[in-house]
């Protein structure tokens, strides 16, 4: 494979900078990265879209599940986990673009049940970007309904000051999206479908996936290739339960990459989700997004994507004064529920995005290898920082 990626960067290469590369040669360059990783981890099927100096192009794989001949299409629905955090965050942006919240608020002020807790005080930002004190990874297996989310709010026992350590955390900003929706005054799965989806272009992209879509609707694979879908829990939606096609999630990343055709309000809840508001290694917090300066290279981006960076809480610095320099960075978020694993990574000054939807939780180091392998072919600056 090696050797094949090799004459494919060269292709590439030759000619104009500024040239679209053909299109066979784009879909020889995906098909090099993309068939022999769905070979490795037994994925069934991948959904691949990239957008490149504003054109869209698709490359689809293998079957949507295992016991139909469906082919994976664009439209092919598949859950993307966490990659629904940095489109929670854009419903925050958006509430804050339209006055009904600040991030600077605290999270009692939109919700007076926390008074009188440790998290009264904390920041909607804190709660957006991970730094509200230590929250965990997922709830504990007693929170099933909002009585008991409540109570474990109220009760919990912050590890650390507000704003010194990151651990990523669904609580944490799965409340930052409940918050939004008080705001807001609708239900974040109404919001989500009704305002946020359609003011993005994303036709096809669900909280519930309407009984019309289900057909469209992969199956997931454990590691041991039973089929499974995510299962409900305390602000899924909010945190892991956005279920979506390339298609749109193409158009979400081309809202990103060049928002300037968008409505004053969507264009300013995107310029804050890209912005900057701790650091943490190489790797600064946005809401939602993680971003890094670019180039770098392949070893630093999995480092950031690493499982120590997901269950391991990080020393946080804040800017003080956060940054919004999409020019000089890149973009990405990671996504997984039991049976699915999502990819996106977008890089502004290169008009350079990727989507990577399979229907299989496989390693995050190596989704981001085979990104970062396509992406390189396409910007050669990123030749001199690492070898694909």
């Amino acid at each position: 494979m090696h050797g094949k990626i090799i004459a494919l960067l060269a292709a590439l290469a030759f000619g104009s900078a500024t040239a679209a590369p053909a299109a066979d040669t784009l879909q020889s360059l995906v098909d090099a990265s993309v068939r022999p990783l769905m070979a490795e981890y037994d994925i069934a099927g991948m959904a691949v879209a990239l957008s490149h100096n504003g054109q869209a192009h698709y490359f689809n794989y293998g079957v949507a599940r295992r016991d139909d001949p469906q082919a994976v299409t664009r439209d092919t629905l598949f859950e993307i986990g966490s990659l629904s955090k940095p489109l929670t965050a854009t419903l925050a942006g958006l509430a804050q673009a339209n006055g009904k919240l600040n991030l600077s608020d605290s999270a009692g002020q939109h919700w007076p049940e926390l008074r009188g807790s440790p998290l009264e005080n904390a920041s909607l930002l804190n709660l957006g970007t991970y730094t509200a004190g230590g929250l965990p990874l997922q709830f504990p297996d007693n929170v099933t309904d909002p009585a008991s989310m409540l109570a474990y709010y109220r009760q919990w026992q912050p590890e650390y000051a507000a704003g010194n350590h990151r651990r990523y955390s669904n609580p944490s900003i799965g409340l930052l999206g409940y918050l939004t929706a008080r705001s807001m005054g609708q239900p974040f799965p109404t919001l989500m479908e009704g305002t946020l989806f359609p003011a993005l272009d994303m036709p096809h992209s669900y909280i519930q996936v309407p009984a019309a879509q289900m057909p469209r609707y992969a199956y997931g694979y454990s590691k041991d290739n039973q089929p499974l879908r995510v299962s409900p829990g305390m602000l899924d939606a909010e945190a892991y339960g956005v279920k979506t096609n390339a298609k749109d999630m193409l158009r979400f990343v081309q809202a990103n990459l060049s928002p300037s055709g968008l409505g004053p309000e969507l264009q300013r809840a995107i310029a804050t989700t890209q912005t900057g508001f701790y650091r943490i290694g190489d790797m600064t917090q946005s809401l939602g997004w993680e971003r890094y300066p670019y180039p770098i290279s392949l070893e630093r981006l999995q480092a950031g994507n690493s499982p120590a960076m997901v269950l391991e809480a990080q020393k946080a610095s804040r800017l003080a004064t956060p940054k919004f320099e999409p020019g000089s960075s890149l973009f990405n978020k990671t996504g997984s529920t039991g049976g699915f694993g999502a990819y996106v990574v977008f890089v502004p000054s290169q008009q350079l995005g990727l989507v990577m939807l399979a229907n299989k939780n496989y390693p995050n180091s190596a989704r981001i290898k085979a990104a970062y392998t396509i992406l390189a072919a396409l910007d050669q600056r990123t030749q001199g920082t690492s070898t694909p």
